[in-house]
């Protein structure tokens, strides 16, 4: 897998303080995308041992609420394994902290996938600019969903976390 940054302290992709890992990877291609740098799966910098330890580094810091996995897209193909991995290791470190996913799948497509077992919410769709609304709570635009996982495997129904 490859990535193009971690943030630290990340205040706009969560709850709370948060650490980012930014992804390679995406094909949704959205228009007006914020981070179309991204898209390219063999851009940005192998996600080496060294970038690890500077993530979980990061998340070991009392006032980090947890992580959030963004890009690019995480459940891109070629990412999900290596997503899923980082997910339950730090589930199985920090259970008391949250796992965001931003992704351009939709809940339908992924809920199947392992790292839904790691997952606290997921920010679901593709940004649509059309449907931008600056007024929303961790996400561009109104069609994507901001989505309490845990409860919704468990109801078998998308329940929306409230904002």
């Amino acid at each position: 897998m490859r990535y193009h940054n971690i943030t630290h302290d990340d205040m706009l992709n969560g709850d709370g303080l948060r650490t980012v890992l930014w992804v390679s990877g995406c094909t949704h291609h959205c228009e007006e995308c914020q981070n179309p740098i991204t898209w390219d799966i063999n851009g940005g910098i192998p996600f080496d041992e060294a970038a690890e330890s500077e993530l979980f580094k990061s998340l070991d810091k009392d006032y980090i609420s947890g992580i959030t996995f963004s890009g690019g897209d995480p459940l891109h193909p070629q990412n999900r394994e290596e997503i899923t991995r980082l997910a339950k290791k730090f589930k199985q470190i920090h259970p008391e902290k949250t796992a965001w996913l931003y992704t351009g799948f939709i809940w339908e497509d992924v809920k199947d996938l392992e790292i839904m077992k790691y997952l606290d919410v997921l920010v679901d769709g593709p940004y649509k600019k059309e449907l931008r609304d600056p007024q929303l709570h961790w996400k561009g635009s109104s069609n994507q969903r901001v989505i309490d996982v845990q409860q919704s495997l468990k109801d078998s129904v998308v329940l929306h976390k409230d904002n």
